[in-house]
């Protein structure tokens, strides 16, 4: 059974320029007017540069999207991943018509509620129940249809008590509660949900989720969803769009999207960089007998060796965060002591037979008490770990109860 089209996108760009306020100067403004008076293309579409945060660029003039066309059927839960500066919210920003495209434009069969960031859609001076009905207002509703579901949007934003305060008043994750229990229970056709969730905590962040889930496959309705978190957009979409530096990268069944994100994860982090003249040197894989490796199998000790060269170990610290490709935290210990002036190892043992197989990659950041930042990187290096047997798995369970995670000092 074909389904109708909820939206449909045609060459959709946005162009912003660098460091202004608006379009550009007067005489910018000025140069695009004339062209529009005389029918003529606007003389700046023709410049501008690809949206990649990682790299200077020569243009004062940036696209952060360029010729996105897609279409999204009724029902769909499409979630929307890239990286940081991959344009993914100013998509969702251009669909809520908070700012409007550059070029292209966009065909929606039904009311869109959105919840892009905290504070959208609400009056500060407001209390909550005024935004209540404020925002049912908007998507076009009646009283009598806002009334209706007016305890049930109190109830699952669990701010009963403060609903007859101004939400200026409201911490960030009130705030958000609220926000998303009212987009999501107003009657829409399409809901729109950023990074905002976020904010909120981790028992409410799985009750949207869940809520997510019932709008999208129990009411019928089409969810669009922005997260880095790669689990919980595989759990509630069926569909998945990939933003790379302003460009529709893929648009197809979420596995494949989520698999085509880590493999071009792993093809821009392998790129791993060390500062020869930082504080950290290398992070290398050691076996048992603690040997450098490449790839890490289940049968064995391993463990993760950080290098330093300290001129001043005064007040020094270091952490990493061990992230699988779905961007989930897998160990996170820092060291806050134990260096010496030179050349310093700490060893950390990897606990390789409870994780899955698959690809890995290490942040971290070396800081001084105070605050004074000596070097950070999102990633300095990957590693594979590879499948393990049944029996490997049941062992390395049973061994980890007596397996914390250490710090070993081999200077």
């Amino acid at each position: 059974m074909k389904h109708s089209l909820a939206i449909k996108a045609e060459n959709i760009s946005k162009q912003y320029r660098l460091g202004e306020v608006g379009t550009g100067t007067i005489t910018h403004d000025l140069n695009r007017f004339w062209a529009k008076i005389r029918g003529k293309e606007d003389p700046y579409l023709k410049i501008g540069e690809a949206n990649d945060r990682s790299r200077k660029g020569d243009s004062e003039y940036v696209w952060s999207l360029r010729d996105i066309n897609f279409e999204i059927e009724q029902g769909d839960a499409v979630g929307i991943i890239g990286r940081n500066g991959a344009g993914k919210s100013t998509l969702l920003k251009l669909l809520s018509k908070v700012t409007k495209p550059t070029t292209g434009s966009f065909k929606v069969n039904g009311r869109i509620a959105s919840l892009l960031e905290v504070g959208t859609g609400f009056n500060p001076e407001m209390t909550g129940r005024e935004n209540i009905y404020l925002n049912g207002a908007i998507l076009g509703m009646r009283k009598h249809e806002i009334d209706r579901k007016f305890d049930e949007i109190v109830d699952f934003s669990g701010v009963e008590r403060y609903i007859d305060t101004p939400v200026k008043r409201y911490s960030s994750g009130m705030y958000v509660r609220l926000a998303f229990a009212v987009a999501a229970h107003l009657e829409s056709e399409i809901l729109i949900v950023d990074e905002v969730l976020a904010v909120g905590d981790a028992e409410f962040q799985k009750k949207c989720l869940g809520k997510m889930g019932d709008v999208s496959k129990g009411e019928g309705r089409t969810v669009l969803f922005v997260s880095h978190n790669m689990a919980a957009v595989k759990k509630l979409c069926n569909k998945g769009m990939l933003l790379h530096n302003g460009y529709l990268n893929s648009f197809d069944e979420i596995e494949k999207i989520t698999t085509l994100y880590n493999q071009l994860n792993i093809s821009q982090k392998e790129n791993h960089y060390f500062n020869e003249k930082g504080v950290l040197q290398s992070i290398n894989v050691l076996n048992s007998s603690f040997q450098k490796i490449g790839t890490v199998q289940n049968d064995d000790v391993h463990y993760l060796e950080f290098v330093f060269n300290i001129d001043n170990p005064k007040s020094l610290n270091f952490g990493f965060t061990l992230y699988n490709m779905d961007e989930i935290p897998i160990i996170s210990s820092p060291v806050t002591e134990g260096f010496t002036s030179g050349i310093n190892k700490k060893r950390i043992q990897l606990p390789t037979n409870i994780l899955k197989a698959g690809s890995y990659y290490i942040e971290g950041a070396i800081w001084r008490d105070g605050g004074e930042v000596l070097d950070k990187n999102d990633c300095y290096m990957v590693f594979e770990i590879e499948p393990r047997t049944k029996i490997e798995m049941i062992s390395g369970i049973k061994g980890l109860v007596n397996n914390p995670y250490l710090w070993l000092d081999n200077k």
